[in-house]
């Protein structure tokens, strides 16, 4: 690869790609020695652009998976992977480009459509019935399963396919009595069953633990040195690209940025490709109000993920007034869990909060009282009843205290009056206030919420998670104004976000996590591109 990009010693490479528990074998020796007739197809993406509305997700990207070869996709959160391989497997109808299957130009309408060129997907959350046995959920993936089963017949043929497969999953198993590798196995075997020889993988290991992804991947860099599969991963886990991968694409704010063999290529390299070389973070002017109690203190903090497993580790974090700190990081490692714990929706397993200096426990009561406001990931879920009007979600906060409510009784006309204004104030678009929020665009949602959580009087911390997340280019410039002037009056502000660019943009400091962990701290103007990319890939 050309370009002044600074390389990683060998000696970290070696490092990496020395824990991985089977080395690669030479795949285009592989290949040479295989019938070509019996590789998988070639599949091949031509200048494929995919619009939603006025939002390009992916634009003018083409990529080619060569037959035998272990392909990876690399991107930060919304740089358009999902939406890229959803548009080959038939989920989305490109808008513009083509996609090539052994150089013939194919439609592909939907995933049946696609199974017919061999080619299947796993997906990031597991897809199995849990009430059922593996082979009962391996049936379930056939279109032509009968609607009587001759169970002697069809499981003695199940006995014959898992005895050749790179997996073995005792047939009779309940899936809830399975551990998450064997889930992920029994994911890709599904995929096999169906005779696809072309797998797409999105973030296949991002539920296992680092031994269970090495013997899953292990194995199927043995089925695509064979010859038997091709394989596109999207990832983030340069480890495992290190060890596992041949290629590497690379997407950039839905656009291509690079490409290349790993075999060339360094962590540096890849991590580049994907944050860009030169970035200058925009500069915001900010009033200095820097007072000596902290807002917020976390102290060690821990807390569990719905599984059970642990999601924070021990994290620590201060934020004073007037002051914007940023939480970068790859989806799943831990910054849902703790914006749940500070904004009261799921508890911690240990370690300390305090807001002004108190205990704070993200009761409603204690966020009412030390001013504490949040905009959490995916509002219409996590911050509004959807079938409940715009006026009466823009009084949640406030419903039960006057002037709309007095006593027990709730002052219809004052929160009518309340939400008028609040939706010419913050320009929310609705039809009326009595207009279901559910029925909102997404960005008259993301309005919606702040003008809520915006119109207090006083406001002390400000929790906003992903807060421009698939909005037009109005409604994100319109947002981050709201945030920085939040900061200038003297809020303290978290914000946590998959963005990077969001992050560099408004933060005063920021922070990367991964695996429940904070592992970088910077301020944007001293930030190290190639050093983030690393910690937010784990290392």
């Amino acid at each position: 690869m050309s370009g002044s990009i600074p390389n990683e010693s060998a000696d970290f490479v070696s490092q990496m790609t020395s824990e991985v528990v089977s080395p690669i074998t030479n795949s285009s020796e592989t290949r040479a020695a295989t019938n070509p007739s019996d590789l998988p197809p070639e599949v091949e993406v031509v200048n494929l652009t995919k619009r939603f509305g006025n939002f390009t997700a992916v634009e003018q990207v083409s990529l080619k998976l060569r037959p035998g070869t272990f392909h990876a996709l690399l991107g930060e959160n919304g740089a358009g992977k999902s939406t890229l391989v959803k548009c080959i497997m038939g989920y989305h109808p490109a808008t513009l480009g083509e996609i090539l299957i052994d150089k013939q130009s194919r439609e592909i309408h939907s995933p049946r459509d696609a199974c017919k060129y061999s080619l299947g997907m796993v997906y990031q959350h597991f897809t199995v019935v849990p009430a059922m046995t593996v082979a009962e959920n391996l049936l379930l993936v056939r279109p032509d399963t009968p609607m009587v089963i001759n169970w002697a017949t069809e499981f003695a043929k199940l006995e014959e396919f898992m005895a050749t497969s790179p997996f073995q999953i005792d047939l009779n198993m309940p899936i809830s009595q399975l551990a998450a590798g064997q889930k992920q196995k029994l994911e890709i075997l599904k995929q096999l069953y169906l005779k696809n020889r072309v797998l797409i993988l999105d973030e296949p290991t991002s539920v296992l633990t680092p031994q269970e992804a090495d013997e899953v991947l292990g194995l199927l860099r043995e089925e695509v040195t064979a010859g038997r599969l091709s394989v596109l991963m999207i990832s983030h886990k340069f480890r495992e690209i290190m060890a596992f991968v041949d290629e590497v694409t690379v997407l950039r704010k839905g656009k291509f940025a690079g490409h290349g063999y790993v075999k060339d290529l360094t962590v540096a390299d890849m991590a580049a490709m994907m944050l860009g070389e030169q970035r200058e973070p925009k500069k915001v002017a900010k009033t200095e109000t820097n007072p000596e109690t902290p807002t917020l203190e976390v102290k060690g903090l821990c807390a569990n993920k719905d599984n059970g497993f642990p999601a924070l580790e021990g994290l620590d974090l201060t934020i004073r007034g007037g002051e914007i700190i940023g939480i970068a990081g790859v989806s799943g490692n831990g910054q849902r869990e703790l914006v749940e714990v500070l904004s009261g929706q799921r508890p911690p397993t240990g370690g300390q909060i305090l807001v002004n200096g108190e205990v704070y426990g993200a009761t409603r009561a204690e966020m009412q009282k030390h001013h504490v406001y949040a905009l959490p990931e995916e509002p219409l879920r996590n911050a509004c009843v959807p079938h409940m009007s715009v006026a009466e979600n823009l009084a949640l906060r406030t419903f039960d205290r006057p002037p709309q409510a007095k006593g027990i009784l709730l002052i219809f006309k004052a929160i009518r009056d309340m939400a008028k204004n609040l939706i010419g104030v913050f320009s929310i678009k609705t039809p009326s206030p009595d207009t279901p929020i559910g029925n909102l665009s997404g960005g008259n949602v993301q309005r919606a919420v702040l003008a809520r959580e915006l119109s207090a009087n006083k406001i002390n911390l400000l929790i906003v998670a992903n807060p421009v997340f698939g909005l037009d280019f109005n409604a994100v410039e319109y947002i981050h104004g709201q945030l920085v002037e939040a900061r200038n009056r003297g809020v303290a502000v978290l914000l946590v976000s998959e963005d990077l660019d969001e992050v560099l943009a408004l933060s005063d400091r920021f922070m990367v996590i991964s695996d429940g962990k904070f592992t970088y701290e910077s301020t944007p103007a001293e930030a190290d591109f190639a050093t983030i990319g690393q910690k937010m890939a784990g290392h």
